[in-house]
């Protein structure tokens, strides 16, 4: 059963979009370059790495293969396109679809706020 396209699928979490972005920055790497790459933003053991970016092979969201010993990974979706997604879910979310009212709410001057 051939998997739906990355794209048609919801934003990956946290971690993998982490993973994602450490991808897009070196086009192609291993868990251990992955997992360097993201370790100036956060420190994650090299398992954990590498079950994210099964996860996100599981989910269409990178390649694989397997040239010698260790597998290379590479994204299959852009940054454009993921960014594309986020901002639709968050247009259809909280602004009823429509990029007017995000503008609008975004335009607004405010004050400082407490965290949520």
């Amino acid at each position: 059963m051939k998997r739906p396209a990355a794209s048609s699928r919801s934003l990956p979490p946290a971690l993998e979009l982490t993973c994602l972005r450490a991808l897009w920055q070196l086009g192609e790497g291993t868990v251990h370059d992955v997992r360097k790459a993201v370790s100036k933003e956060r420190i994650l053991a090299y398992t954990t790495v590498m079950t994210l970016l099964d996860r996100l092979e599981k989910r269409g969201f990178v390649t694989r293969r397997k040239p010698g010993r260790s597998y290379l990974y590479r994204s299959k979706v852009s940054r454009d396109t993921v960014r594309a997604h986020a901002v639709k879910q968050l247009l259809d979310g909280f602004f009823d679809g429509s990029a007017d009212a995000l503008l609008n709410f975004l335009r607004q001057p405010r004050e400082p706020r407490a965290k949520i």
